[in-house]
């Protein structure tokens, strides 16, 4: 035992921890693997049958336990397959990877190959099946049932070959690899053969080397002569004798034939990857990597797709290598065996491999999400993508850089370049093939499975520009399928492809073609690799600055970890480029940048994680070279300049050898044990390799060091806090927010299944609270920081990258446990199922509801607007008329967009799911959606929502049409409702205005259809003061957005009318967003507050009737509200651009400049009524003005300075544009004109002097008028100054019609 315990010691540093064997185990016999789900229409060769570990060495390994369900489950995923000699049986290579609920991975690579089937009971078994089948197939099916029933083998081959081409030919198109004797399969006649695979299990992705230690393993079985030392010796020597390379260095060490080379990175490269790069960008073409690499950035759900394993691995693991400093956090499976594809169900971000079957259509997979799904079909080269996702920054440049790189290795960028599987190829044209006479269809079968060779061959590093000689060649093509007919062994044409390659390269130091191979290979990938890298340096190149350390020890951190702020969104984001920001602000809500931002927090008390590591190295070593200072972020591309060091590194490395591992040797073994039978691998001898050497001076070595680490590890932890303690908190803390990390991929009991379905929920659960508890920090911003919580003002950018997260959280949640999949949007399939429902029971009731809605018209006007119905299906109808949007997805996410504006997200989703029966209908028993108690806190979740005032429907989607109504309410008591002018409207918003309308005479209602203009800012009313009743006294104008719902009030308070009050026949009002009274009884949509409530503060009715009911603000009230007002402008600008708002309410609005300012020159104004006619301050400004210019002629302003007679100049030039306008605004109107153009072009500051100085003043003003006091009027200027730094714009409903 002692010998063992000495080798567990060592074996985190050994090269393998397992060799595993499986396959068909003769005891049990033959069972059906029904996990599979493979029907028993297929012909029993075809079907799947379990497979079983039938030895693993050694026993077990105490830190990496061996998990024999997921290792049989992912070395034969497909169970065990049958052949016979008919059919082609090349062994097949792939790689495997187990992750475990830790995050920490360990690495399977897999050599298939089909050994004889020599038990009598297994082949009779086999006969019977057989037997049965025909008969079946015989009762159904007329004699015309197999098309290929000839006896002859290769012809069968060829043409089930065919038929697997064509898509129509149902019986064999779901064969397995490549046709496969249709005649079914005889004891007495046939031969059978079944599948058996070696593998070796490693902590590190020793891919290249792994492949050509199995097979030359599996080459030693078949070989004529027994190979020079029992197998057990070779196995024995790379589980115990064989290191892991240190950093830094290469290690040779010995199969069977000849020796094996691989390398490690050194600390500051890049982490090791041994998957080809160049193959995985052969397969997809660069355009369609980056965007399936932006994909992954983003989080979303991956699937790809291919029959092949090792191209599902080779993708999987090059998109996450790419990821680098960032990893991927979540369900993480490349091979996802056919038992567990309930986890497509998985309501998580994913990325999985699934294994599609020979000659099935994508159209026919069903998929239970797709909202947020990334489908790659590697086989084919395509990609589909999720609708609307931001582009990766300087995509093109980057695609561009990528591009040389292939180009200098040979590759096309373009992609889909020979494709290594036999299938694609052919498929791509199949109208040839049928055509072609038998003969030469042979051939073509024959030269697909020679291709198919060189996706499995034995080659280990058989790569794509072997494929492009033979498959340019024709006399090579013709030479090859002569070959395979005649019956030559496949070595031999290995050894020809070898040559073929090696003819050009044999003279670099005398390396073998193979090893030629898998160094342009290496260099490639980690080209590829540094151009990826080297963005992530530059984008996040100060990412330092911005992270938040608030926690004085590791211990509080942990503990507080979920409320705390751990980066600086907000000024992260206003320190990039403006192009970067729509995938910046979606990519640092991601889960795997929170963990590297967590990490980066940790690496202050505890070692940095590797990555993190070399990551800050480079930026380091990037700051050194270039000294730049932080504040000028630039869009400029910058390329990536270390890539012929980091290749000539691996290269260095891999010419000059550093450690060479001790060859294998003799065992200990009992005589007459390791016997060799030719094609047959033998039963290995358990007790010589379940225990290492105990004299190995490398382990004992590894033994002292693994001793100095453990004291070391002890006297830490007296000083740190109790280590169980924080292993615990370490756990919670890198687990937060990641769901289910891994599937378990064993025990797949019922009760399992539940509980990860459990997980799922739970999970979904936190998640929403976590979002919505997000969006409402954010959206709150001021106050919220106020009140304790982190970050200040949201962006747009930002609140939109939040209410897609939570349309991509909803549309999870609906597609959790879907019992039939319909359409891309689960969510968009149950309301349109509720839809027809509900018009269905409409239909029913046929009581129409519209005369009782007509009825109610007639008295409104009094009240103000009808309210809205509140109706999921009235707001379904909204988006389906929107002909912008073109799919499930799209309808989807505009539906709970609107939702959230309308504030009735909750609400809705409540009423859908009141429908039990449909629930029920939809959905299995552990979905989401039927766990009472988690819907309904969710539903609570989302009504918190309600707290804050979204516009996310009315914002993004800015060109659809949308039905306004507006209602102008007159006050009754003093004016005549009714007028005999023609009046109009003209409603304005933050995105465009709807032109002047004529209402009809005496309605003061109407609907109007027009380009979404935003929030809404003003109106402008008037009339043409045609007739005997021509006055109107108008108190306000409502306008309703008859989609979302909103509400805004324009008040206006004053007569529209010649010769009474200031004379105007037109009037801008300026807008409010009403808030829906008895918001507390949400279950009602938004209603117009009731009209006693009328303008909270004291609307301008001409201020100067207001002197006379003695409400004057004093002095002091006036300038507080000119500061106010000021400073409020100057807040709207220092808002980031997307945010501001209207700023026309801050110049004309309650409490808005305009409003100020007017206080402040009726202060002390003396409005008597000379002649029962009111005097306004704009008749002070017009004499002001007529005084000027008649100074002007008589030259009295002669003597002045001349910027003062500019400033004279401009005044007047202002004033009688405004007065000839050919609008007809009042003297009240027109003094607001004067006041936002003087802003506008900032002569404010300079007019008020020339009004002092006016003599009309004097008799105008009295003494005691703050315009008279000249610090007062000194204290305006400079507080008007402070706006010149801004670009005041004026809507254009303001300035229409004044000619300047």
């Amino acid at each position: 035992m002692s010998g063992s315990s000495v080798g567990s010691g060592a074996a985190p540093c050994r090269f393998a921890h397992y060799f595993v064997i499986c396959g068909i185990d003769t005891e049990t016999g033959l069972e059906p693997d029904e996990l599979a789900g493979e029907n028993f229409e297929q012909s029993p060769l075809k079907r799947t049958f379990k497979s079983k570990v039938l030895a693993h060495y050694p026993e077990n390994v105490e830190w990496n336990p061996f998990d024999q369900d997921a290792v049989n489950m992912l070395c034969m995923p497909k169970g065990l397959s049958f052949r016979t000699q008919a059919d082609q049986r090349e062994p097949q290579f792939h790689s495997f990877i187990i992750t475990k609920e830790d995050g920490s991975r360990t690495y399977g690579f897999v050599h298939t190959f089909y050994e004889e089937v020599t038990s009598p009971q297994i082949c009779s078994a086999m006969q019977t099946l057989y037997q049965m089948h025909n008969a079946e197939h015989a009762s159904a099916n007329p004699p015309s049932s197999s098309s290929s029933s000839s006896s002859s083998s290769m012809d069968s081959l060829a043409s089930s070959l065919d038929e697997a081409d064509s898509p129509t030919s149902s019986s064999s198109s779901s064969s397995s690899r490549g046709g496969g004797g249709g005649g079914g399969y005889d004891a007495s006649r046939d031969t059978l053969y079944v599948s058996k695979a070696l593998c070796l299990i490693t902590p590190m992705p020793f891919m290249h080397a792994c492949r050509r230690f199995l097979s030359q393993l599996h080459r030693a079985v078949t070989a004529a002569t027994a190979p020079p030392l029992p197998l057990e010796s070779y196995v024995h020597n790379i589980l115990y004798e064989v290191p892991l390379p240190p950093p830094g260095r290469s290690l040779k060490f010995h199969g069977v034939y000849e020796p094996v080379v691989c390398q490690r990175p050194g600390l500051s490269e890049l982490p090791l990857a041994d998957f080809p790069l160049g193959d995985a960008f052969s397969l997809l073409g660069v355009e369609n990597l980056v965007q399936l690499f932006t994909c992954t950035l983003l989080e979303m759900q991956i699937l790809l797709y291919s029959q092949d394993y090792q191209r599902l691995m080779t993708v999987a693991e090059g998109i996450t290598t790419l990821l680098f400093p960032f990893q991927w956090q979540h369900v993480y499976v490349p091979i996802l065996p056919a038992s567990l594809l309930h986890f497509l169900d998985a309501p998580v971000p994913y990325l999985m491999g699934l294994q599609s079957k020979e000659g099935t259509d994508r159209s026919k997979l069903e998929l239970p999400q797709e909202a947020n799904l990334c489908f790659v079909d590697i086989d084919n080269h395509c990609i589909e993508l999720p609708e609307d996702f931001p582009q990766f920054p300087n995509k093109t440049e980057f695609i561009q850089e990528l591009s040389e790189v292939l180009l200098s290795f040979g590759l096309s960028p373009k992609g889909g370049a020979p494709p290594r599987t036999g299938t694609p190829a052919p498929r791509s044209n199949p109208g040839s093939t049928p055509s072609t006479p038998g003969r030469e269809r042979k051939a073509a079968a024959a030269l697909r499975e020679l291709e198919d060779d060189g996706r499995n061959g034995n080659l280990a590093g058989d790569e794509l520009a072997v494929l492009e000689l033979l498959q340019g060649n024709a006399t090579l093509e013709r030479l090859q399928a002569l070959a395979k007919r005649t019956g030559v062994t496949v070595a031999r044409v290995d050894a020809l492809r070898a040559g073929v390659k090696g003819q050009g390269t044999e003279g670099q130091g005398g390396r073998t073609a193979a090893e030629e191979e898998e160094l342009r290979n290496a260099k490639l990938s980690v080209q590829l690799r540094e151009v990826f890298a080297s963005r992530f340096t530059t984008m996040f190149a100060d990412y330092e600055a911005f992270v938040i350390q608030s926690s004085p020890d590791l211990e509080s951190w942990l503990t507080n970890r979920e409320q705390m702020h751990n980066f600086d969104k907000a000024s992260f984001l206003s320190d990039q480029p403006e192009p970067y920001l729509p995938f910046l602000s979606h990519f640092i809500e991601t889960q795997m940048f929170a963990t590297f931002v967590d990490n980066k927090i940790m690496s202050q008390w505890e070692e940095k994680e590797t990555l993190l590591r070399v990551f800050d190295g480079r930026i380091d070593k990037a700051r050194l070279y270039n000294v730049r200072a932080p504040s000028l972020r630039s869009s400029n591309y910058q390329r990536c300049t270390i890539l012929k060091e980091s290749a000539q590194a691996i290269e260095q490395r891999l010419m000059k050898i550093d450690h060479t591992a001790i060859h294998p040797h003799l065992l200990d073994m009992k005589i007459g044990q390791g016997k060799y039978e030719q094609g047959f691998f033998p039963k290995l001898q358990a007790d010589v390799l379940n225990a290492g050497p105990t004299n190995n001076k490398w382990s004992h070595r590894t033994a002292t060091t693994q001793r100095r680490k453990d004291r070391h590890r002890q006297q830490t932890e007296h000083l740190n806090l109790d280590n169980d303690l924080k292993e615990k908190y370490m756990q919670e803390a890198r687990s937060l927010g990641k769901n289910l990390r891994q599937p378990k991929l064993s025990d797949l009991s019922p009760a399992v299944i539940a509980q990860t379905n459990w997980k799922f929920v739970e999970g979904l659960l936190k998640e929403c609270r976590m979002k919505t508890k997000r969006m409402l920090v954010e959206k709150m911003g001021r106050e919220a920081v106020e009140l304790g919580h982190g970050e200040a003002n949201i962006t747009g950018l930002e609140e939109n990258t939040l209410i897609a997260s939570l349309c991509d959280l909803l549309e999870r949640i609906w597609s959790h446990g879907l019992q039939v999949k319909q359409g891309k949007s689960a969510l968009w399939s149950h309301l349109l199922h509720y839809q027809a429902r509900e018009e269905k029971l409409e239909q029913q009731q046929a009581e129409s509801p519209v005369p009782h809605v007509a009825e109610r018209r007639k008295s409104e006007s009094a009240i103000g607007m009808p309210s809205l119905r509140v109706s999921v299906i009235q707001d379904m109808r909204h988006i389906q008329s929107m002909s912008e949007i073109k799919t499930e997805v799209g309808r989807a996410r505009a539906w709970i967009r609107l939702s959230l504006e309308k504030k009735l997200l909750s609400q809705h989703l409540k009423q859908l799911l009141s429908r039990q029966a449909l629930t029920k209908k939809l959905y299995k028993r552990y979905a989401f959606l039927r766990c009472e108690e988690e819907k309904e806190q969710f539903l609570f979740h989302l009504l918190s929502l309600n707290a804050v005032d979204y516009f996310c429907f009315t914002s993004v989607f800015t060109t659809i049409m949308i039905p306004y109504r507006a209602v102008i309410i007159p006050i009754k008591k003093l004016s005549n409702a009714m007028t005999t002018s023609n009046p109009w409207v003209c409603v304005s918003g933050e995105l465009g205005d709807s032109g002047v309308m004529q209402i009809p005479k005496n309605v003061l209602e109407m609907t109007f259809d027009c380009q979404n203009l935003g929030k809404l800012t003003t109106v402008q009313l008037g009339h043409d003061n045609a007739g005997l009743l021509a006055k109107w006294l108008v108190d306000c104008v409502m306008v309703r957005n008859e989609i979302t719902g909103h509400t805004y009030k324009f008040p206006c308070g004053r007569w529209l009318g010649k010769g009474v009050d200031d004379g105007s026949l037109e009037r801008v009002l300026i807008g409010e967003l009403v808030v829906p009274s008895g918001e507390e009884d949400s279950g009602r949509g938004c209603r117009t507050p009731p009209l006693q409530r009328s303008p909270s503060q004291t609307r301008r009715i001409s201020i100067t009737s207001l002197s006379g009911r003695g409400c004057k603000p004093t002095s002091a009230q006036i300038q507080e509200a000119i500061g106010e007002a000021v400073n409020n402008i100057i807040k709207h600008f220092h808002k980031p651009e997307k945010e501001r708002g209207s700023l026309t309410i801050l110049l004309c609005g309650e409490s808005g400049l305009v409003g100020a300012l007017e206080q402040f020159f009726h202060h002390g104004f003396k409005s008597a009524r000379l002649f029962q006619k009111t005097v306004f301050v704009w008749d002070f400004v017009e004499k002001a003005v007529a005084y000027m210019e008649s100074a002007d002629q008589m030259g009295d302003l002669q003597e002045t300075a001349e910027p003062l007679g500019m400033t004279c100049q401009s005044l007047c030039r202002y004033v009688n544009a405004i007065n000839s306008t050919p609008r007809s605004i009042g003297k009240d109107g027109k003094f607001q004109l004067l006041v936002c153009l003087g802003a506008r072009d900032r002569l404010l500051p300079q007019w008020l002097p020339l009004l002092v100085e006016c003599p009309v003043i004097l008799r105008m003003y009295e003494d005691s008028a703050l315009l008279r006091d000249r610090s007062t009027v000194n204290a305006l200027i400079s507080v008007l100054q402070t706006l010149h730094d801004f670009p005041i714009t004026l809507e254009s409903s303001l300035v229409k019609g004044v000619d300047l």
